[in-house]
């Protein structure tokens, strides 16, 4: 009698099989369109499979982060403690920019997850390794906001994002900004603008984020060099 064909095994579901399969889904789809029914059609089960391993769709979020962040490189053992920061940063930068949702599900956490406090703990354990002060630390850490985790909240939507799309009025709209904030327009025109940057087209997001990044740990160096605290 001919042996019957076993069916393929179905790889078992697991929370990192979950969360895994988010950050792809999100990756290719974006963070909008994630449901757990979308994220159970993907992983072919039924959606109440997938609350065994995430309580709800915060919690999902949540896990998300988690892997994210867990996957942030940029560590160079045995580096002065500025090399070490600026890499760990960069690094972090780098993981969100695989990840473009998710600096936005970071800001919408209401705490930090398990994942970001043990990156804000190697942070900061630079910092203490390169001599600074538990003050000086606090500080910098301010100072560093949401770069730390290799992103930035920019001032200003892109101006040309709100611009009449017919030429004539957008160069009306330009002569008219032109009259009444004229240095704003003047360092507008003044760069060849990247129309791909976050920042606003003529600006490449790298090298702002890295400009102000260096900036800020040259004050840090300075501040510690001069054993600055707090108080008077």
């Amino acid at each position: 009698m001919p042996e019957q064909p076993q069916e393929p095994r179905r790889t078992p579901l697991s929370r990192d099989r979950v969360l895994r399969a988010a950050v792809a889904f999100a990756d290719g789809s974006g963070i909008e369109a994630l449901s757990m029914r979308r994220l159970a059609q993907e992983l072919g089960v039924v959606p109440m499979a997938l609350y065994k391993h995430v309580a709800s769709k915060e919690e999902l979020l949540d896990g998300m982060v988690e892997v994210v962040v867990a996957g942030i490189g940029g560590r160079a053992p045995g580096s002065d403690w500025k090399s070490a920061v600026r890499g760990r940063i960069l690094g972090a930068r780098g993981a969100l920019l695989a990840h473009t949702w998710a600096a936005q599900v970071i800001r919408s956490r209401s705490g930090p997850t398990p994942a970001v406090l043990a990156y804000l703990d190697s942070v900061i354990a630079m910092f203490r390794a390169g001599g600074f002060s538990l003050d000086l630390t606090h500080h910098v850490m301010h100072a560093l906001g949401s770069r730390v985790l290799g992103f930035t909240e920019e001032l200003f939507d892109d101006p040309a994002s709100t611009a009449p799309q017919d030429e004539r009025a957008q160069a009306a709209a330009y002569e008219e900004m032109a009259r009444r904030y004229p240095h704003v327009t003047e360092l507008a025109r003044s760069v060849a603008h990247d129309r791909g940057s976050v920042i606003g087209p003529g600006c490449d997001d790298a090298f702002e984020f890295a400009f102000a990044l260096d900036l800020l740990l040259d004050g840090f160096e300075r501040l510690h060099a001069q054993g600055w605290n707090s108080t008077p």
